[in-house]
């Protein structure tokens, strides 16, 4: 399953204006609702903290992939979202994180929800993907530099 089946460039948040972790989740969520999907924001802010929880999905190196696994929800959204300053959310490293994936997927989706956020992980790995997002101008060119780091990725 491709990045391009998951997310849609409306659900790219270029500039996040979220001060918190909380926050941040919640402002993602909202994005994914503009792009069009229905939400129970509350419900699924529930399921993203309980996961944070166990442990911050902060990953170090300015970067943060909350997840989790949401009821009666179909099919798995992952979307981005950039914050200029930088959000304290408690990454493994202690530094601020700009850089934020959020992936939702099915309750019943154990063995795709793992390939996405292992795919996802291996792109972040390399810093010249990640410098390219920070320096990013517009939503548009999130979404394409995303998409040609997935087909780097695959190559």
């Amino acid at each position: 399953m491709q990045l391009h089946q998951m997310m849609r460039i409306e659900f790219i948040n270029a500039c996040l204006s979220a001060k918190s972790k909380d926050d941040v989740l919640t402002e993602m969520l909202r994005t994914i609702i503009k792009g069009g999907i229905q939400l129970n924001i509350y419900l699924i802010l529930d399921i993203l903290k309980q996961r944070e929880s166990l442990g911050s999905t902060g990953i170090g190196e300015g970067v943060a992939i909350p997840h989790g696994k949401i009821p009666d929800l179909n099919d798995i959204i992952v979307a981005f979202g950039r914050s200029e300053e930088g959000i304290d959310y408690h990454s493994i490293d202690g530094k601020p994180v700009p850089l934020f994936f959020l992936l939702l997927a099915p309750e019943n989706s154990a063995g795709q929800h793992l390939k996405i956020l292992a795919k996802i992980s291996k792109m972040l790995k390399e810093t010249s993907f990640r410098a390219k997002l920070l320096k990013a101008e517009s939503q548009g060119d999130l979404y394409n530099i995303i998409m040609e780091q997935e087909n780097a990725c695959m190559a």
